[in-house]
Order: structure tokens, then C-alpha cells, then sequence
């Protein structure tokens, strides 16, 4: 393997697109940390809610992260690993089973089992973006994390399969393509977030990540060191500003402004005499208006977004049962109170998630917002070492997609 190797990530939300360049040391084959070497970050006026709106605002959005990051790093980017979220991202657990002839099990046969978990049917809008392995279990053993080199005659896998709709990844997919960079591997953000903010300790704990983005909230639970549930809500930052553009009958762009310099969920610490002169951050607004009922407002759509992850954790039966509590990742989770809401509301311990194990410009990432591009360079450099192991299984995969593509051609 060559002694260093570069990765990019490129994480489009709906408020940013952020990109990320690292190098890896392609030596070191224990406990890799990837160095940040190139950030960039560009407005994505070409998305809502995680869908695409505008496909040449997008693709104008991209390349202006990509040549931000670029520049920095002064290494052109040819191939992106890609993080995305929205409502049309869903989840559901899966089981395959394989016959392996007492023989010693290998990566193929785990390749083959994976394969297996993803033959079922799934409506022809959808598209499997991610498939998880929970635990493997080889004849009556179960619980197994990894079983390779065991014997057996019957190998089994419980799975977490993430799916999305087939049109809006074909939407981003093209987007990026004209932007002139190829794509590795499409990641959900439920899956990528929680690889950069929490530590193996916490999910073997059992813990729940929530990643509160522009335009979806995405929960993950893990527990035994494995994910439990993904879920994606079609609730965000977005709404807070849409609802504090309502009710303050200002405009969005001004909602906005005054939710990030002025933003609160902790309406009770404001005294209701304190005012925000509107005129000063906007040249269309210009009344005056209450900060303490802009914290109300606030409040109450956090408050929302903490009920319906509370609801998520009670159907699983773990609402207050998760010894390493929560996990806060997203741009959004940075107003003054929210960690204090979020642990009334959950019952649970809650934290900022700020990335970990990551070296190079770190003062440039260390924040919540960056949480699925971390991620998703995480996940990528790891895959990227699969892929080395697993080349065979990869070009069969590659040669099975080319010949679906060709069937699609013909009637």
C-alpha cells in the first residue's frame, strides 16, 4: 500500500455543503487517525430537506466547496466519499443465512452472507445505500462480531439495511458527477455522524446519537457496540427559522441572522425587556422585536425534536435506559440551552458530539456541524482498507450493478 494516502468527503445538507481533504498513512495499520488537510464550505441553495431543487445551483454549490478545500490543501480531488441525510432515507433490519460446509469461514463467506441479507423485497423507488452487519451467528452461536476464521456449517447475519429513494440519490449522484468528481460510495448520515463523535466505549454502553441538520433530525442508537435503530425526521434547523420568521413576522433571511447571533432555548434566564433592534442585522426588517419571546419560540421546537427522539427511544424500550446518554451532533444543536433541554426532555446524559480522533488543521472541524463529513471520511478510509481485502467481492458487485443496468436498457 502506497505510504500515504488522500480522502475526500463531501457532506451536502440543505444549509451547507462542507467538504473534507485528509491524508492517511498507509503504513500504520492499527488505530489510523486521518489528518485534515483542506476544508471547504459552501451555502446549498440547491437543496431542501434533503432533495434536490436546483440542479445547476447544486452542482455551482459543490464545486465552489470542492475549490475551497482544494485550495487549502493544494491536492486536487478527483473521487469523494459522499455523506447524505433527508426524510426519504429510511431503515429496516434484515436476516441472511449461507451454508459454509464446515469449512473455516472467510471474508467471502462473509460477503456472500451480507448478499444474502440484502435479497429481499423492497419497493422499486427505493435503493439500498448501506447494509450494517449487527451480529453474525455460526450454527446455535450467536452474538458473534466478527467470525471469521471460526468453523461451521450454517453462517447467519442480522442486518441493518438503509435504504433511500431511488430519484433523489439519482439527483445528487448526477449533481456531483458534473461537478467533475467521481463518488466512492454514497453514506447516510445516520450512519456517518455517530463514526466521528462517538468512541467504542459509548456504543458498547448503549447510546443514542442525534444529528440535528438544516432540514431532518437523524437518531441512531447503538448498544453492545452494535446499532440498534436509524431513524430520519423530517424536522431541523429549518423549522426553527421558519418558525421564528413566523411568529416575529420577519423575513427568513432575517430569522435566520438573528437565530444564530441571538438564538436561545432558555427563555426563563431573558428578561423581558431585552430587545433586538432588527434594523441592525437586516435592511428590510426594521421593527424591534422581544428576545425572550424569540427563546420561546425556539424552545418549543426543540422541544418538539427531543419529544419525537424520546418517542423513537420508548418504542425501542430504552427511553432512559441508555447508560452513555446522548450524543448531540449538527450544526443546529449549538444554541445556548439546548444541551440543558435535551437532558430534561430525554432523561438521559446528554453532550455535545465534537469529533474525535481526528489530527491535521483539527481547529477547522472541531466543531458539531462537521460531524457527517468527519464521518463519512471515517467510514470511507475504513472501506477503503475493506476494499483491499475484499477486491473479489467487489468487482463481482461492480459486475453485478453493470449487468442490471444493461437489463434496465432493454425490455
Amino acid at each position: 500500500m502506497p505510504k500515504e494516502r488522500v480522502l475526500a468527503s463531501l457532506d451536502i445538507g440543505s444549509s451547507k455543503i462542507r467538504t473534507v481533504i485528509a491524508v492517511v498513512d498507509g503504513e500504520k495499520q492499527v488505530e489510523r487517525v486521518p489528518s485534515v488537510i483542506g476544508v471547504g464550505v459552501s451555502p446549498s441553495l440547491g437543496m431542501r430537506k434533503g432533495h434536490v431543487i436546483d440542479v445547476e445551483e447544486l452542482i455551482h454549490n459543490i464545486i465552489s466547496s470542492l475549490e475551497d478545500a482544494e485550495r487549502m490543501a493544494g491536492v486536487p480531488v478527483n473521487h469523494v466519499f459522499v455523506g447524505m441525510s433527508g426524510s426519504h432515507i429510511e431503515s429496516f433490519d434484515s436476516r441472511g443465512v449461507i451454508a459454509i460446509s464446515g469449512s473455516e469461514i472467510s471474508i467471502e463467506d462473509i460477503m456472500r452472507v451480507l448478499e444474502a441479507a440484502q435479497a429481499v423485497s423492497i419497493p422499486q423507488n427505493r435503493r439500498i445505500l448501506h447494509i450494517e452487519p449487527k451480529s453474525y451467528a455460526v450454527d446455535e452461536q450467536r452474538g458473534i462480531k466478527n467470525p471469521t476464521g471460526m468453523t461451521g456449517i450454517r453462517l447467519e447475519v442480522e442486518a441493518h439495511i438503509v435504504t433511500g429513494h431511488i430519484q433523489h440519490v439519482k439527483n445528487i449522484e448526477k449533481c456531483i458527477d458534473q461537478a467533475g468528481v467521481d463518488i466512492d460510495a454514497l453514506v447516510p448520515a445516520t450512519i456517518a455522524a455517530p463514526e466521528a463523535t462517538l468512541t467504542k466505549r459509548q456504543k458498547e454502553l448503549g447510546v443514542v446519537c442525534i444529528d440535528i441538520g438544516a432540514g431532518c433530525t437523524g437518531i441512531t442508537v447503538f448498544e453492545e457496540g452494535t446499532i440498534l435503530h436509524s431513524v430520519n425526521l423530517p424536522i431541523g434547523g429549518e423549522s426553527v427559522t421558519s418558525d421564528i420568521a413566523i411568529g416575529l413576522r420577519t423575513s427568513i433571511d432575517t430569522a435566520e441572522k438573528i437565530k444564530i447571533e441571538y438564538g436561545s432555548v432558555l427563555p426563563t434566564e431573558m428578561n423581558e425587556r431585552d430587545m433586538i433592534d432588527l434594523s441592525s442585522v437586516s435592511k428590510v426588517d426594521t421593527q424591534t422585536i422581544s428576545r425572550r419571546y424569540m427563546a420561546e419560540i425556539m424552545q418549543a421546537r426543540y422541544y418538539e425534536i427531543f419529544s419525537l427522539a424520546k418517542a423513537e427511544l420508548t418504542r425501542l424500550g430504552r427511553a432512559g435506559m441508555l447508560p452513555a446518554g446522548a450524543v448531540l451532533t449538527g450544526a443546529a444543536v449549538k444554541a445556548p440551552g439546548v444541551i440543558d433541554l435535551a437532558r430534561d426532555v430525554l432523561g438521559l446524559p446528554v453532550q455535545m458530539g465534537f469529533p474525535v480522533d481526528i489530527g491535521g488543521v483539527i481547529e477547522k472541524v472541531d466543531d458539531p456541524a462537521y460531524a457527517t463529513a468527519l464521518g463519512t471520511l471515517i467510514w470511507g478510509m475504513r472501506d477503503d482498507e475493506n476494499a483491499v481485502r475484499g477486491s473479489s467481492f467487489q468487482m463481482k458487485r461492480a459486475v453485478k450493478q453493470v449487468s442490471s443496468w444493461l437489463k434496465s436498457l432493454f425490455p
